[in-house]
């Protein structure tokens, strides 16, 4: 069965950083002999993102190399925010499952591979739309990772340092795994149907005005043409955020159906709203918060749902990856590493790397405030 390696480390030396993992690595192998390696780092390692890379060559030849840098990386019971860091895992999946692709190096040809890990620079062209064409080009119509963070020379690390585009790994129909969505924000009030919008500005929700809909959910007075009870409300409206889905349903808590996007603007003269997303009408939105308590639950309540599929399908949890908002980690579950602490109660001693991401990607979507957990199986 695959076999996975963890370690992680920080010091002011990118490169005594890298030892300290390296010892710890080795110390893990008893005979291991990797051939893919995942390398997360925080944005203070960017300028030595090339050394690192060429270190961890040598250090494991003959392995490929994808990962990212971000404002924040995590391991197995552990974030590391504001602070210069890295995470190195090791596996041994079979060279012919997995393939590194990049500007450089294409993706395998359509329905070869089953899934993409994907990584991303936020600021690419039409990336929604590209995240759905990737999605029909697998099998299974599954992608996972998430949007690099920490500033605007934030790389992707596959076989290479990148910036801006796509990058990631190809995994192939033996590569068995779980993922599972978890969301962080609990909604306001009832769905509602985009019945008018144009663009990112919606006019209409249930053929009434949006800017009332959203008073409504706010318990706010209903807006009468006064400009300054709208800036006094200012506050919560900038805490305010919309779900958008395409599925109805009564939900007090929000599933991976839900795509959670910012409140960008408001429009009194034509009772509007803007939302950071192109929509259409048909869509179902509803206003929502970030809520800790929501998102400890989903995040124990995924974690449950893949050890018990894992065991019902007879097989071992091997390693994990874990793609986190930069708006969740021990800043928001309220003390220091504390939802990699919930993620490693929940599913166990279980090799995990990961980052904190500027958008998260599951399925077809790219999310906002989620935790997208993805468990590798054994064969």
């Amino acid at each position: 069965m695959p076999r996975f390696l963890q370690a992680h480390a920080t010091h002011p030396d990118p490169h005594m950083a890298l030892a300290l993992a390296g010892a710890q690595l080795e110390g893990q192998r008893a005979g291991m002999t990797p051939t893919l390696g995942f390398l997360y780092l925080t944005h203070p390692y960017v300028p030595q993102a090339q050394a690192l890379l060429d270190e961890v060559r040598q250090r494991w030849p003959g392995c490929g190399w994808v990962g990212a840098s971000a404002l924040a990386v995590s391991a197995s019971g552990v974030e590391y925010f504001d602070e210069p860091a890295l995470v190195v895992m090791l596996c041994d999946l079979p060279p012919d499952q997995w393939r590194v692709f990049s500007g450089r190096q294409p993706l395998p040809p359509e329905g070869e591979a089953r899934s993409l890990l994907l990584h991303a620079d936020g600021g690419t062209p039409d990336l929604q739309e590209l995240i759905g064409e990737l999605a029909q080009r697998c099998s299974s119509g599954y992608l996972f990772g998430g949007l690099v963070s920490g500033g605007d020379d934030a790389v992707q690390i596959a076989d290479g340092v990148f910036a801006g585009g796509l990058s990631g790994l190809a995994l192939g129909p033996e590569v068995r795994w779980i993922s599972r969505v978890s969301q962080g924000c609990q909604p306001l009030g009832r769905e509602r149907r985009v019945t008018a919008c144009d663009g990112p500005l919606v006019t209409e929700l249930d053929g009434l005005p949006a800017l009332d809909a959203l008073l409504e959910d706010l318990k706010l007075p209903a807006y009468t043409g006064e400009s300054g009870s709208l800036r006094q409300a200012m506050p919560l409206f900038r805490r305010t955020l919309v779900g958008l889905n395409d599925e109805p349903g009564a939900r007090r808590e929000y599933g991976p159906e839900v795509r959670v996007r910012h409140l960008v603007g408001l429009d009194p003269g034509r009772r509007g709203i803007a939302v950071a997303e192109q929509l259409r009408t048909g869509e179902l939105l509803s206003f929502c918060e970030r809520h800790p308590d929501a998102a400890r639950r989903d995040l124990v309540r995924i974690c449950t749902e893949i050890r018990a599929e894992a065991e019902e399908r007879g097989a071992h949890m091997a390693g994990a990856l874990y793609v986190s908002c930069t708006g969740r980690g021990g800043p928001h579950f309220g003390a220091p590493s504390a939802e990699l602490q919930w993620v490693q109660h929940a599913l166990g001693e279980v090799p995990l790397a990961g980052f904190f991401a500027n958008g998260e990607i599951a399925h077809a979507r790219l999310h906002g405030y989620t935790g997208v957990l993805t468990v590798f199986l054994d064969r």
